[in-house]
């Protein structure tokens, strides 16, 4: 058992017979009345986002979780088909429980993780950015490109991302996974 104190990003514990990932904390000590942790975590069978408030102390039900390494080889539908590293294990994992699936291209690294107790994956962690070349924009107009207006640009996963009116397709352009937002062109 773990109490509030030992909460911080990526934790998953047990909570109203789910398991739920800890996305973000913060510890509150107000000046009047005992301290609390507010949390936001997502369900990792339904993929659900909670929020929740902990009085300080309180114990909570903590998840052993194993951390592997695996590489994404493709998607049919709903189901992402990763492989181990290591061991070339596969695994199929359902859409629901990616963070930001429409910016996985096929090959890319991520780390899954697994319950040890169950051995059954509970989420995938994506690298902090990944760089992907965009297919689609409209071209920006000459002389435009001082502001900080943006357009919409397809990408060759198939997501949507805004960017610079200084894209173009064919740009490489590295992109926030946790955001989906871009970052900066990368050159090639």
């Amino acid at each position: 058992m773990a109490s509030t104190s030992d909460i911080r990003n990526g934790l998953c514990i047990k909570f109203n017979n789910d398991i739920y990932k800890i996305i973000e904390f913060l510890h509150v000590k107000p000046g009047k009345g005992p301290a609390f942790v507010r949390t936001k975590m997502r369900s990792l069978t339904t993929g659900r986002v909670l929020e929740n408030t902990f009085s300080a102390g309180h114990k909570i039900d903590e998840v052993r979780v194993e951390t592997h390494k695996f590489q994404f080889l493709y998607a049919e539908g709903d189901d992402f088909n990763f492989m181990h590293v290591e061991t070339y294990e596969q695994i199929i994992l359902n859409k629901a429980i990616l963070d930001a699936p429409d910016l996985l291209k096929e090959g890319e690294n991520v780390m899954v993780q697994i319950n040890a107790e169950t051995e059954l994956p509970l989420s995938v962690d994506m690298p902090a950015s990944v760089v992907l070349e965009v297919t689609y924009t409209e071209p920006g107009m000459k002389g435009n490109t001082a502001t900080n207006a943006m357009k919409p640009a397809k990408v060759e996963t198939g997501a949507s991302v805004n960017v610079p009116l200084f894209i173009n397709e064919g740009d490489k352009i590295k992109i926030d996974t946790t955001s989906g937002s871009y970052m900066e062109r990368v050159k090639s």
